[in-house]
């Protein structure tokens, strides 16, 4: 019995180690065990890929896992930076990936989730959706023409997938959530949405926890597919820009923490579905995942530009850092600091008792700044930005290219072995030590 037991902790430690999802695990904590960099943030190594990188970085077995918007995913030596092998998609790659059991999950842009293995970079099955998109409405943040259905930039990130229990869950631009056999690909269940589903699902105990464009926090039975409840937020029928969920969830003690383009963090009751607090960010969109340690919920906001400690029992605000330009990117906890990344090229490392800035890491291509969006503060130039009066819609798609320029981070950290991993808009995965 006792040999049985010790042979069974080998395996599933074996398990757990050759796993990686989003945001560090299945609740979406943001939490690593290993401290970060604590005062210099100097580049071990970069690897540059031919598009920007939008999505986060998975870790697993020594190999550095990052997707590029040149529809490559790459496999990264951890050590040495060097690539062990790339896998070719049909469309740029927006979702991080997730690594299990010896194969690798992502979501194609093509409308797919593909499973690769993890040791060749060879494709082992596809599972087709009905479609992928991004959300996309008439008269959207009130440009013209109101009659003119527009699809937004700011969706910049498709679902990355969760691994548990024999299955993969993940959400689609087609307005589903899927949850499929994890060896095979057979689909399991599907679950229909109103809307572009592009959150990515928190998996506690046999609940998906997962988010909508239609502006409802779903909770989805694991086994089945059914629904055991729904929590409505806000909605804005005139320009649809105060509406829907990109931020996913994050499930702690019971509760899930949520931000949503409707401008609030929520708390909801995990059981339940019932608010317990909702935290007012000033009609700022929370796009990136709530990090959660010791009662603390950590999250940014994108144009207020904030980044926040708030009570994780009320809601009240612990502490608010200035961080001079949108947050997208998710926080990583590690140690005494919060790593995040902002939209002006920089890396912040966060003191999480002082709420200030311990150290930051500026992209190259933010020192560089072509088309001198940034003041010298770090805040944007809303002018050279979007120019002196907005015109249409693809003034969002320039501003998009500008934040290429600059390489702005708005892929989540990931904390492995003492080094930070994350990606940027200047096409370069960075490791910082």
């Amino acid at each position: 019995m006792m040999r049985a037991a010790v042979l069974s902790c080998i395996l599933l430690s074996q398990f757990a180690f050759s796993q990686s999802m989003f945001h560090g695990n299945l609740a979406h904590t943001g939490v690593y065990d290993s401290s970060g960099p604590k005062a210099s943030g100097a580049v071990k190594w970069a690897f540059h890929t031919g598009g920007a990188i939008v999505a986060s970085p998975a870790i697993a077995d020594g190999v550095v896992y990052i997707p590029s918007m040149d529809a490559h995913l790459y496999a990264i030596d951890q050590e040495t930076g060097k690539e062990k092998w790339n896998f070719k998609s049909s469309m740029p790659i927006a979702s991080s990936p997730a690594v299990s059991d010896g194969l690798l999950y992502f979501v194609s842009s093509g409308g797919a989730l593909d499973a690769v293995d993890v040791a060749s970079g060879k494709i082992k099955w596809v599972l087709p959706t009905e479609y992928e998109r991004k959300f996309e409405a008439r008269n959207l943040h009130g440009y013209p023409s109101a009659a003119q259905t527009m699809p937004d930039a700011w969706d910049m990130f498709t679902s990355s997938p969760a691994v548990a229990n024999g299955k993969v869950f993940f959400g689609s631009g087609d307005g589903n959530v899927y949850a499929a056999d994890a060896q095979t690909g057979v689909l399991q269940w599907k679950f229909a949405t109103k809307d572009v589903v592009h959150a990515s699902p928190a998996v506690v105990g046999n609940t998906v926890y997962i988010g909508s464009w239609d502006s409802n926090l779903y909770a989805i039975d694991a086994e089945t597919g059914q629904q055991k409840w729904a929590f409505k937020t806000g909605e804005d029928a005139a320009i649809h820009n105060q509406v829907g969920f990109q931020s996913s969830p994050t499930v702690v003690d019971g509760v899930v923490y949520v931000g949503c383009r409707d401008a609030h963090v929520y708390a909801v009751d995990a059981a339940t579905g019932r608010e317990k607090w909702d935290y007012p960010t000033s009609k700022s969109w929370v796009i990136g995942t709530p990090a959660v340690r010791d009662g603390v919920v950590y999250v940014g906001t994108s144009d207020s530009s904030r980044f926040m400690a708030l009570d994780a029992k009320t809601g009240r605000l612990r502490f608010n850092l200035d961080a001079k330009s949108y947050m997208f990117s998710s926080p990583a906890i590690a140690g005494d600091l919060a790593y995040v990344g902002d939209h002006n090229g920089r890396l912040y490392a966060i003191n999480l008792k002082s709420g200030k800035v311990a150290w930051e890491f500026q992209t190259d291509a933010a020192k560089k700044d072509p088309f001198k969006i940034l003041n010298q503060d770090g805040t944007l130039n809303q002018e050279v930005l979007y120019g002196p009066v907005f015109g249409d819609f693809e003034d969002m798609y320039l501003a998009m290219f500008k934040f290429m320029s600059i390489g702005a981070i708005v892929s989540s950290p990931v904390v492995d072995k003492g080094v930070l991993y994350f990606g940027s808009m200047d096409g370069n995965l960075y490791a910082l030590q």
